[in-house]
């Protein structure tokens, strides 16, 4: 059987992932990424980070976005969220305050997780100390939809 989540459902599988496709244009077309993120309930937003490239050049000129989210269990057993949204780019001292957001965002559901994989938390975490300072951005979301099917 297959139905609409509601949008509390939606919210809460935002809430409990962090691995998302994000949608963008750059030209003519679609491109589809994966990326990290971290779900804010508080605002209804979408925080996450990027080296300059591709992806932030094409966000840049269209702003307009998309990021899927999934859990599946199997092809009868699954749910996903899809977020219709606007890219904004962060900066100075509001970056480094939603990078801190993010970053203890990610392992505060890492750490809820089952198979809690501690040694994947301090890799992320020397990964973002690591880079040069990172493109926060977040997405201003617009609209929420989700699907689940259970047999």
């Amino acid at each position: 059987m297959r139905r609409n989540l509601k949008e509390k459902e939606c919210k809460e599988l935002l809430s409990n992932n962090y691995i998302g496709y994000l949608g963008y244009i750059s030209g003519s077309y679609p491109h589809v990424v994966p990326i990290t993120y971290h779900y804010d309930e508080a605002t209804h937003t979408i925080t996450s980070y990027s080296s300059e490239g591709h992806k932030i050049d094409a966000m840049r000129k269209n702003p307009l976005v998309s990021l899927c989210v999934d859990e599946i269990s199997s092809v009868a057993n699954w749910e996903s969220v899809l977020v219709h949204g606007t890219f904004t780019e962060l900066t100075g001292i509001d970056a480094k305050h939603m990078l801190r957001q993010f970053s203890e965002g990610v392992k505060n559901i890492i750490n809820r997780a089952p198979e809690k994989n501690a040694q994947f938390i301090s890799e992320f975490s020397a990964k973002i100390e690591k880079e040069k300072q990172p493109l926060v951005f977040r997405i201003n979301i617009e609209e929420i939809t989700g699907k689940k099917r259970e047999s």
